[in-house]
């Protein structure tokens, strides 16, 4: 027990967490059973030991562990979380919980036995614990958050030193000509917008270590682990599943050709669209739908965010499919985007209307009806409103 205190002090003394996540406030701590969910490299465990650093320093109320330790090899969570109550202990961070064979009901069984005992986790996007008909044994007593890649926001304020607030959708369709002029007084987004693009989705773009091979590293642990491993899909599917990625990738953001790909992968169509989904829970991909009652495929699939379409060697895309991916990515958590007019962009929320420009000359008369969202401009007016507000909305 110790080596694990020691482990703790040491990795809460020495975090070096440049942004603090807006979701530290957002979250009900004094839950008793609360899962943090999000894709590889957005920041999981730098979040964990930030919230530990943050309330409890180095306090032994509170413990840091990483299932991937081999003590639990030979021991239980049930016998480390007994052995830690005793010595005072009240929260357990516990990091790759998933790792642990029957770890769902070990931490039920933890739950119920220590009602003193506060449990926060965290777990691959791929799962849903919230679920009954998935056979979760957490679904009933855990809260889900999701954490997310850093939104335009947090990298302006972290690349510029600055604390600039997030904004709801309402509040920049009905207000974007202040929202920006407040923020352009401050800082030119222009000279940062193509720096996220390309790599400010992932925390570690901060670490020093080439960011394309840290990215290509992140995404094949994607597949092999939070796929192959949690879905329990063979090994010699890893090559398919890798090669229906790139070949979505290399069609761009339209709907998917699912003969095309079930010949091209050698996969049945029912297999490829099964592995699509599971590259959309990987946040690998993002699906947008047309509206219908039961729907039966996407009607245009995008990669999750801009900084994967940069991943892609020799993959070309449009400044179009930026925008796409950009807008999507932003908009997913909170709105529901549909493909169901062929005059616009996107229809979001069922009734809001987007048509994408590159740029203001491009836009020659406004829609009443419809938002133009325009790449290349700082500052719009009307219905016309600048693609980077967009990255305010978390």
């Amino acid at each position: 027990m110790e080596s694990f205190f020691r482990t703790h002090e040491f990795l809460v003394t020495h975090l070096d967490a440049s942004v603090r996540r807006d979701l530290m406030d957002q979250i009900d701590w004094n839950h008793r059973m609360i899962a943090i969910k999000g894709t590889r490299g957005v920041g999981k465990t730098t979040f964990l030991l930030q919230y530990a650093k943050e309330k409890f320093g180095t306090d032994r109320s509170c413990l840091y562990i990483n299932m991937n330790n081999f003590y639990f090899s030979q021991h239980t969570l049930m016998e480390f979380v007994e052995e830690f109550s005793r010595r005072g202990g009240r929260v357990l961070l516990i990091d790759q919980a998933f790792k642990h064979p029957y770890w769902q009901a070990e931490l039920r069984k933890c739950y119920d036995t220590f009602p003193r005992m506060r449990f926060v986790f965290s777990v691959s996007s791929v799962m849903r614990l919230t679920s009954k008909q998935e056979d979760a044994e957490l679904y009933d007593i855990v809260k889900m958050y999701n954490l997310r890649g850093f939104s335009f926001r947090e990298f302006l304020n972290l690349r510029a030193g600055l604390q600039l607030p997030s904004y709801s959708l309402d509040e920049i369709l009905k207000d974007h000509e202040r929202i920006a002029r407040s923020v352009l007084s401050r800082v030119s987004v222009s000279a940062y917008l193509q720096e996220y693009l390309h790599h400010g989705f992932y925390p570690f773009f901060l670490e020093k270590r080439n960011f394309s091979e840290n990215l290509l590293k992140v995404m094949n642990m994607m597949i092999e682990v939070d796929i192959l491993i949690i879905k329990q899909i063979e090994q010699k599917y890893l090559y398919k599943i890798k090669k229906l990625l790139y070949l979505l990738a290399v069609d761009g953001s339209k709907a998917p050709n699912v003969s095309h790909l079930a010949e091209y992968t050698g996969l049945s169509r029912q297999t490829v669209m099964h592995y699509i989904h599971y590259l959309q829970d990987a946040r690998l991909v993002n699906l947008v739908y047309k509206n219908t009652d039961n729907p039966k495929k996407p009607a245009q699939v995008l990669m999750h965010n801009t900084n994967l379409l940069y991943a892609f060697y020799p993959l070309r895309f449009s400044e179009k499919e930026i925008m796409e991916v950009f807008f999507a990515n932003n908009l997913w958590k909170d709105h529901t985007l549909f493909k169901n007019d062929n005059r616009v962009s996107f229809v979001v929320d069922e009734n809001l209307k987007f048509k994408f420009f590159l740029d203001a000359s491009a836009v020659k008369r406004q829609l009443e009806d419809v938002y133009c969202v325009v790449k290349n401009s700082e500052m719009g007016h009307g219905n016309m409103i600048p693609l980077w507000l967009f990255g305010f909305l978390y």
